[in-house]
């Protein structure tokens, strides 16, 4: 298995990577968690050890909060058996490292991990399954599950009473982020201050206990020790602070659910994907949330970095990850996939070719036939489409569109409208003419037509080859066609008919006929 799970902020990624892991333990595997922060790593060997507090598996935390000594024990227990599952950052990528029979490898906050870092995990993962967790994966690791290199799961269902979090974009100003701590503090909830510049960070923890004097200030960074550190977190995490002013070191899963306003205060030197993991540290116990993602007044900034806080801004929904993954893969390109740019442009084949030569490339590599795409052009004056009443939500509409260019037999028409049927009720005309337009389409892809097109009350159909019994059958079903063999056109005039579609159709149908099936021999 090699599976990425891409579900929104709290929406039950690590949940999921727990069952994982005790399937694992339960089939006598080890179980390895890549978290990319010590925070993180902490926090997770808490929830473990708490759900498998009845069950005899050994959970074990390896992160630089621990003692050379300690360490060592943690590292022997992998080797010898002992460890089931050990979390770490990435210390497990060691030289030193070593398990006695890994059979599940969970990657937490993908994109946080840079490509020397993916190389490593590449080598840990021989015949290994597996899974990665993420809310908004970098363009390359999503370009690699869409063109089906790996295999692509998401979570879209919002936990029980979640909001969507209320998002400002716009110049730092002084009095909002005022406003915006006191009304956090009157309902007695936390605020995270994310200023993302360890050399000044403290001047800016002074201005906000200026702004605010009530306000009980602390400071998280990384490169604070790890006992500090550690103090910090645990007491904000128990009520001692009210505002925490830190680096993007809290963006990786930490689950705070007192905290429900952040403030970002340079957010256009921030990525897509780091905006909207800090967004999700907030709003996660039902409460309302508040995100104030602020950049430089009077200062010009980028094209992309204009781009990112659109995007961000618009996106709001909950569920909205995978969709700012999308345009982040937009704004930055897919990358390469075999290199060290996790973004680029491919700009050398166009990306819609670059698609269909991986899918190829792949299909190959599976072992599969594969199929030339059928060229068919058909056109038809008809009113044929999905209405929006029909199909109310775009994506839907677009991907109903997609899938029924994409079909090839009158099976798969059939079972395109028993979807439509079951998901969307009683199919109305206008849709039931595009259904018998693909039904069209895939009689010209069973007898090679490549061209349909009808002006004028005539329709004019090639290439079509007829057999000179073919010929013969032509003159009886429509005594007006002519058919010139030199070019391989076929023209039939239509009249004043309201069904030319199914006409074709069934001319095409009678004109050449399917194959019978072949009889399977009864068993001896």
């Amino acid at each position: 298995m090699d599976r990425l799970l891409c579900g929104d902020v709290g929406f039950g990624k690590t949940e999921v990577a727990l069952r994982a892991a005790f399937k694992a333990v339960q089939d006598s595997k080890q179980v390895a968690v890549l978290v990319p922060t010590t925070l993180l790593a902490q926090q997770h060997f808490q929830t473990f050890s708490e759900r498998f507090a009845g069950y005899p598996v050994r959970v074990e935390v390896l992160s630089r909060f621990l003692t050379p000594g300690q360490a060592r024990k943690v590292v022997d227990g992998l080797a010898d058996g002992s460890v089931d599952i050990v979390i770490g950052t990435h210390r497990l990528l060691s030289a030193d490292v070593r398990f006695r029979d890994l059979g599940l490898l969970v990657v937490d906050e993908e994109q946080r991990f840079g490509v020397s870092h993916k190389e490593l995990i590449k080598q840990l993962r021989t015949n290994v399954d597996v899974l990665t967790l993420t809310a908004t994966p970098i363009p390359r690791t999503l370009e690699m599950s869409l063109t089906g290199i790996r295999d692509l799961t998401l979570l879209q269902t919002p936990p029980a009473e979640r909001q969507p979090i209320l998002t400002y974009v716009g110049e730092y100003d002084e009095r909002a982020v005022g406003e915006a701590i006191r009304r956090e503090l009157l309902r007695e909830g936390q605020v995270f201050f994310v200023h993302n510049r360890v050399y000044d960070i403290d001047h800016v923890a002074a201005a906000v206990k200026e702004l605010v004097p009530e306000a009980r200030v602390a400071i998280a960074h990384g490169q604070m020790d790890e006992g500090s550190l550690e103090r910090v977190v645990l007491d904000f995490w128990e009520g001692e602070y009210d505002v925490l002013v830190c680096t993007t070191i809290i963006e990786a899963g930490i689950d705070m659910p007192t905290v429900n306003t952040l403030v970002v205060d340079r957010a256009d030197l921030l990525g897509l994907g780091q905006l909207h993991q800090l967004r999700g540290r907030v709003g996660r116990a039902g409460q309302r949330a508040y995100a104030y993602l602020f950049f430089p007044p009077e200062r010009a900034i980028t094209e992309e970095a204009y781009e990112r806080l659109k995007t961000i801004g618009e996106a709001t929904e909950l569920g909205s990850g995978f969709k700012i993954a999308m345009r982040d893969l937009e704004i930055r390109g897919a990358g390469n996939l075999l290199g060290n740019d996790q973004s680029g442009h491919i700009a050398a084949v166009g990306y819609d070719l670059y698609v269909q030569m991986v899918s190829e490339a792949v299909s190959e590599l599976k072992g599969e036939e594969p199929r030339p795409p059928a060229e068919v052009k058909l056109d038809v004056p008809l009113d044929a489409y999905l209405p929006g009443d029909y199909v109310a939500v775009e994506e839907q509409r677009l991907e109903a569109y997609r899938r029924l260019a994409a079909v090839t037999t009158h099976a798969e028409v059939d079972d395109v409208r028993d979807e439509w049927l079951d998901r969307y009720g009683p199919v109305p005309r206008p849709a039931e003419a595009l259904l018998e337009v693909a039904h069209l389409r895939a009689e010209c892809v069973r007898t090679g037509v490549h061209e349909v097109a009808v002006a004028r009350n005539v329709a004019r159909i090639a290439p079509l080859q007829l057999k000179a019994s073919q010929a013969i059958r032509l003159r009886r079903l429509a005594r007006d066609a002519v058919y010139k063999e030199d070019t391989g056109q076929l023209v039939v005039p239509l009249g004043r008919e309201s069904d030319a579609v199914g006409r074709l159709r069934s001319l095409l149908g009678e004109l050449v006929p399917a194959e019978p099936a072949p009889v399977a021999s009864p068993a001896p």
